[in-house]
């Protein structure tokens, strides 16, 4: 659960335990999220070894389409 934590309280570069935790959904899910192409609703990512990170600037904008796409 996010605990009502703002997007300002994470740090510029975002693992999926990030934006697991503020988006509500497991992390299972944001790395599926990392596998989709993002011209299908995945979320795009930097892989650095093994891990992969998101920037917060390309996770709002993420958001930001999504939002729009539902809309």
């Amino acid at each position: 659960m996010n605990q009502n934590k703002s997007l300002e309280d994470y740090p510029e570069m975002m693992t999926a335990a990030h934006i697991s935790q503020y988006l509500s959904i497991s992390r299972k899910k944001v790395y599926e999220l990392f596998k989709l192409n993002p011209d299908i609703g995945g979320i795009p990512c930097i892989e650095i070894g093994i891990t992969k990170r998101v920037r917060k600037e390309t996770f709002i904008t993420w958001m930001n389409k999504r939002e729009k796409a539902v809309i």
